[in-house]
């Protein structure tokens, strides 16, 4: 996929929002499960400390009878666990603890600045007998006239860590997964999604190139009303032309009218200074009538969508007609034509420019012209193949600034030459409304060579 396309975009803002929303659940998950470990750790301190406290509160007990509290962990030196209990109300010291405390002390949460909850207890982290990082709860005991006590239970806080590590490590792993999961069916939405916009692609192009007419097939209904204001938009351009192509005849005919009648009129007054007057200026707004007109009509087409010639047999052809033109002088028209070359154009256009190159080859040339056709590949991505039609004479040929004359509208060189001096210009502005160019320069064979550049398919 092209990074600029929407296809690329979609994929990569769905992937981000994808690696985006399973980031935050990981960390809530987390946090939840983090939490939900830790309250389970505390109902068990919770229960091992009421055990305690409820044995405290037994009259005639001893420390015996309640320092395993069936525990064995509490039993083992310095194994985590511990219980305490101390005198709070300054009377007697009095210690009782756990095995497991061997000949240490918990430290007071109270001193540490932890507040009693709801129940009447204090939760926290506290530092152990061996450094361990502890989870303790302590509360304080009021026995009347037997004093007051502070009760404290602590368990090694690595447990919830480790749950909640080894948890963390199954979340990232099958949030991994079904992140790999995700974006392959991203992947595989995104290229379904948007396979009827590639199509519609592809039958416009088919349509620019004219190897079709119109976007044809079923579409998605999200993609429907595109497809018909497409071909609606096509309806209208070839209405449009039509239109303008019914106008150009008719200004045409109405303008060859009034010209014809005062050519004729003209023409009767054989004699009169003034009719031969009017004659020249009569041919000459001919001339420029069926100029401008011409070039108002090939505008016209070239609003027509999907146009196409075969550049190959409109060459041929041209080269037999030429050759019977000049059938008299004996001249040798070579052509050498790729087959595949195609005009992205109308072939009355192409025949108009090719055949006046190539009668200008041919009234000049001394014995020889050859005509050769090429196509060559597209200069940058995105645009289309390139036409060029070289035709050389071997006749004497111009200097530069013959050349820069030649191609002016009504420029003769030679008047011994018939023509009105419109051809050369004719083929520059009608290459130009293709958006190609004509460039004259010397033959190989001696003469003139003319290299007309259009586009191709």
């Amino acid at each position: 996929m092209r990074g600029n396309s929407l296809a690329t975009r979609l994929f990569l803002s769905a992937t981000a929002w994808v690696v985006v929303i399973l980031l935050l659940t990981g960390i809530v998950l987390s946090s939840v499960y983090r939490n939900a470990t830790e309250r389970a750790f505390d109902r068990r301190l919770n229960l091992y400390l009421r055990t305690i406290i409820a044995e405290v509160a037994t009259p005639d007990n001893t420390p015996d009878q309640f320092q395993s509290l069936g525990e064995p962990l509490f039993e083992l030196p310095l194994s985590g666990w511990y219980w305490q209990i101390t005198r709070a109300d300054g009377g007697k010291p009095e210690l009782r603890a756990s095995r497991s405390l061997w000949d240490k002390k918990l430290p007071k949460l109270e001193e540490q600045g932890a507040d009693l909850t709801a129940a009447g207890v204090r939760l926290g982290y506290v530092d152990g007998p061996e450094g361990q990082l502890l989870r303790m709860v302590e509360r304080p005991v009021d026995l009347g006239i037997d004093g007051k006590f502070l009760a404290s239970v602590a368990g090694d806080a690595s447990e919830i860590f480790d749950e909640t590590r080894s948890f963390d490590y199954y979340l990232g792993g099958t949030f991994a997964a079904l992140s790999i999961v995700l974006v392959l069916t991203t992947i595989f939405q995104v290229r379904f999604g948007l396979a009827p916009l590639k199509r519609i692609s592809e039958s416009i192009a088919d349509i620019r190139s004219g190897r079709a007419e119109r976007l044809e097939g079923e579409f998605p209904v999200e993609i429907a009303p595109l497809a018909r204001e497409t071909n609606a938009l096509i309806d209208a351009n070839r209405e449009i032309v039509e239109r303008a192509r019914t106008h150009v005849g008719n200004l045409a005919h109405a303008i060859k009218t009034p010209l014809s009648v005062i050519v004729n009129e003209a023409s009767a007054r054989g004699g009169d200074p003034f009719a031969a007057k009017v004659l020249e200026q009569a041919d000459i707004m001919r001339d420029q009538v069926a100029h401008h007109l011409e070039r108002a009509r090939i505008a016209a087409r070239l609003t027509v969508i999907g146009t196409v010639t075969e550049v190959a047999p409109a060459i041929e052809a041209l080269r037999r007609t030429m050759e019977k033109i000049h059938r008299d002088r004996g001249l040798a028209i070579g052509v050498k034509a790729d087959a595949s070359a195609k005009f992205r154009g109308e072939r009355q256009d192409l025949e108009e420019m090719a055949g006046n190159l190539v009668d200008n080859a041919c009234k000049w040339a001394a014995t020889r012209v050859f005509i050769e056709v090429l196509v060559e590949p597209a200069a940058e991505p995105g645009a289309g193949p390139m036409l060029r039609i070289i035709v050389d004479d071997d006749g004497r040929g111009l200097s530069a600034p013959e050349r820069a004359q030649a191609s002016r509208r009504g420029q003769r060189l030679d008047e011994s030459k018939p023509g009105s001096g419109l051809g050369l210009s004719i083929v520059v502005d009608l290459a130009a409304l293709y958006g190609g160019s004509l460039t004259l320069g010397n033959a190989p064979i001696g003469g003139l060579r003319a290299e007309l550049l259009l586009p191709g398919v």
